[in-house]
């Protein structure tokens, strides 16, 4: 049943993790693909690591929008703003562990944000810091910016 298991992985994968899924709940271990399993669930973790990192990057680019081209401001980046800052949030409660890696999503996903700032604003890159000017709880805050 192994083999086969495996070549399902290969073959048709939503097949193979109700099989696996099956196999788990009738504690059947012999059924178990563990090599594929393993790194399945591995890649789970870097996937929640990817999706901070990318709100994280759109949320910097449209912060960096909103205050270096104040005259082109508009209800859509606030709506981008706003909801990059829901999902970070949901994923940290979904995921609390992920709050230890934010600074280091942070500092990775500034220089991915202002080079998305760069195009979208056509604006020299030399118009913006080269270094994230905004704390962590700052970019987190739904307040932050809308004040002004």
């Amino acid at each position: 049943m192994l083999q086969i298991s495996k070549n399902l992985y290969q073959q048709d994968f939503q097949q193979w993790i109700s099989v696996q899924a099956d196999a788990l709940r009738k504690h059947a271990w012999e059924q178990i693909d563990i090599e594929n399993l393993v790194e399945e669930i591995e890649s789970l973790g870097k996937q929640q690591h990817q999706e901070l990192r990318n709100r994280l990057r759109i949320l910097l680019a449209h912060l960096l929008k909103w205050e270096y081209q104040a005259e082109k401001r508009s209800r859509s980046w606030q709506s981008t703003i706003r909801e990059q800052r829901e999902q970070i949030e949901d994923l940290l409660s979904d995921s609390p562990s992920l709050k230890a890696y934010l600074e280091e999503a942070l500092e990775i996903s500034y220089s991915r944000g202002l080079a998305l700032a760069v195009d979208e604003t056509e604006l020299d890159a030399e118009v913006f810091p080269l270094k994230c000017p905004y704390t962590l709880e700052e970019v987190l805050s739904q307040e932050f910016l809308f004040d002004s």
